[in-house]
């Protein structure tokens, strides 16, 4: 039943792009925004979950410990000139609210203040994107994952955004992007 679902939801989906195509509504839109959505959309089929549908992940290398994928991704942020504004340990904080272990979880804010100052000043609603957060979770089976917000949306979902404000956003999506992909092999 869920399968049926999902199909007839895909179906749907493409059928009012087309339609909306058809009209012109996106005409005016990034070139890329059509495959941005239709990705979305088929991470929504296949998950049935609208989070794992705009999300990127990595799942961790078997052997790495919390403690290594942590000093990775802070180092790379380092390396990678990006700045950091903060991190929650929610995973510890769980830990002492309940009185009893829980799941490592460890979330890490990352910005470019004058990127996103260039952002918000295009749209004040660039500000509930900010900072770049990666998520470094530990799930259910003890396996290590990084996530962040696929930020291709933000980036071509909509009408294009100006070149030079294009340009550093896409810089900023290759810094979260490296930081996935090198932090999950343990590389620094």
């Amino acid at each position: 039943m869920a399968l049926v679902r999902n199909l007839l939801a895909l179906v749907g989906l493409a059928a009012l792009i087309g339609v909306a195509f058809a009209l012109g509504t996106f005409r005016d839109f990034d070139p890329k925004a059509a495959s941005v959505y239709w990705d979305m959309t088929k991470r929504l089929a296949a998950t049935g979950n609208s989070a794992e549908a705009t999300v990127w992940r990595r799942k961790v290398a078997a052997g790495l410990s919390f403690q290594e994928v942590d000093q990775s991704i802070q180092s790379i942020a380092n390396s990678e000139n990006i700045k950091d504004v903060g991190a929650l340990p929610l995973g510890d904080q769980v830990t002492a609210m309940q009185g009893k272990p829980w799941r490592k979880l460890k979330i890490y804010l990352y910005c470019n203040p004058l990127t996103a100052a260039k952002m918000v000043d295009y749209s004040e609603a660039y500000a509930a994107y900010l900072p770049c957060r990666v998520s470094l979770v530990e799930d259910k089976t003890g396996a290590l994952w990084l996530y962040s917000l696929d930020m291709d949306m933000m980036i071509h979902g909509g009408k294009p955004l100006p070149p030079d404000l294009k340009a550093e956003a896409e810089r900023v999506k290759k810094v979260i992007l490296t930081i996935l992909d090198k932090a999950a092999t343990g590389d620094f």
